[in-house]
């Protein structure tokens, strides 16, 4: 890949690969991930074989990054915590006046792994629940209910 090319697409597509991995959850680690996935496009920037537009391709190769690297440092990809308690985040909204109630971003970021990422790949990405399904290894159906889960939640602390 000529470097000029490189250096364009990196300015244009860095902040949305820094954004998903923060939205992901991964906000300690998104500086580096969003190294390692340019890194990666350097490398293995011929396999774009443009049937999708770059920046679709670019998120794919970002959300395999980010849950490659989940796997490697054996944690798991879906949190045993999945269930209707968030933590502490969460709870902490309760009683506060307007000007202190949390923002989305810190409600999704409250949400257990399992339903954060289902909403952030559907809501805010705009994967399908078939992509979502075969990415995070788990059954259709329990994508979209974890969509729905992680939308009440949010509509509920949101609304509190």
């Amino acid at each position: 890949m000529d470097s000029r090319v490189f250096e364009a697409l990196y300015a244009r597509h860095a902040a949305n690969v820094y954004a998903l991995a923060c939205w992901l959850g991964e906000r300690d680690e998104a500086d580096d991930i969003t190294q390692e996935v340019f890194l990666l496009v350097w490398r293995k920037g011929s396999t774009f074989k443009g049937s999708a537009e770059f920046g679709t391709w670019l998120r794919r190769v970002a959300v395999n990054v980010i849950f490659s690297r989940r796997r490697s440092l054996s944690s798991q990809l879906i949190s045993s915590s999945d269930s209707l308690e968030t933590d502490d985040r969460m709870h902490s909204t309760s009683g506060l006046g307007l000007e202190d109630k949390i923002t989305f971003e810190d409600a999704v970021a409250g949400l257990p792994n399992g339903m954060r990422e289902v909403f952030v790949l559907h809501d805010v990405e705009g994967y399908g629940h078939d992509e979502i399904a075969r990415m995070l290894e788990i059954a259709v159906g329990t994508s979209g209910s974890r969509l729905h889960r992680a939308r009440m939640l949010l509509k509920e602390v949101l609304h509190d």
